[in-house]
Parts: C-alpha cells; structure tokens; sequence
C-alpha cells in the first residue's frame, strides 16, 4: 500500500512539472488593441508644400489631417474624411465652413486665419474638386 501511495505521490509530481512547463510554452502574442496612430503631417514632413498646402498644414492639419478629431468625425458622415483627398470641395464651400463653422468644427475668426490666407487654404482643397 505505501508503495502504491508513493508511486501515486511521484506521478502527481511528474503531472505536476509538466503542466507547470506547458504553461511557460504558451504563445508570446502581441496584446491586442487599437492600432497605432499615423504619423502627423506637418511642415516638416512636407517641406516642398506650395503656400497654400502650407498655410493648411500650419492651421487645419492637426484636427483635418490623419488622426485628427475633425477626420474621425467626419468619417461618421463622409466616405473620405481626409480634406486633402476629397474631390467635393470647392474653394467657396471651404470659405463658407470655415467662417461660420459646421458640425463640431468652431467658426475660424479672421484674427486665426486672414481672409487671403483662408483663400488659400480653400484654392488648395479644393485643386483635387472634380468638375
């Protein structure tokens, strides 16, 4: 009897190791979550720009650019939220939404952004407008 006992306690032992050296070999997965935000696009990233692209790199990029609030929102109600890649835009409507605001976006005074500049701003949005 006690050798049957010992023989027990010595596979529970056995048992034991092995399932300890299974749990060590589980899969190493990288934990899962959001993926990363782009990279921001800014003077520096674009130090050719043309002075409109400029203007709206240095004034609008930060909420209209890849991973800024304004593209997530407008994601709700666009199927292109990136300003720069729309083909809807004409230099007026981008005038129009500035000036006076539209959705969550506050109405930009001409003290942020002068009227010469915001005419910029809209020429170079609305280069990719389709006819």
């Amino acid at each position: 009897m006690r050798q049957g006992m010992i023989a027990l306690s010595g596979a529970a032992l056995i048992l034991a190791g092995a399932a300890c050296g299974r749990a060590s070999e589980a899969p190493t997965e990288a934990p899962k979550g959001p993926p990363p935000l782009p990279a921001p696009e800014t003077l520096s990233s674009r130090p050719q720009a043309a002075p409109g692209e400029k203007l709206y790199l240095e004034k609008c990029a930060m909420c209209h650019g890849p991973g800024g609030m304004g593209t997530g929102l407008l994601a709700r109600r666009t199927e292109q939220p990136l300003l720069e890649k729309r083909t809807d835009l004409t230099a007026d409507y981008v005038v129009q939404a500035a000036r006076m605001g539209i959705g969550n976006m506050p109405a930009i005074p001409r003290g942020e952004v002068s009227d010469a500049d915001l005419q910029l701003i809209a020429q170079h949005l609305a280069k990719g407008a389709k006819p």
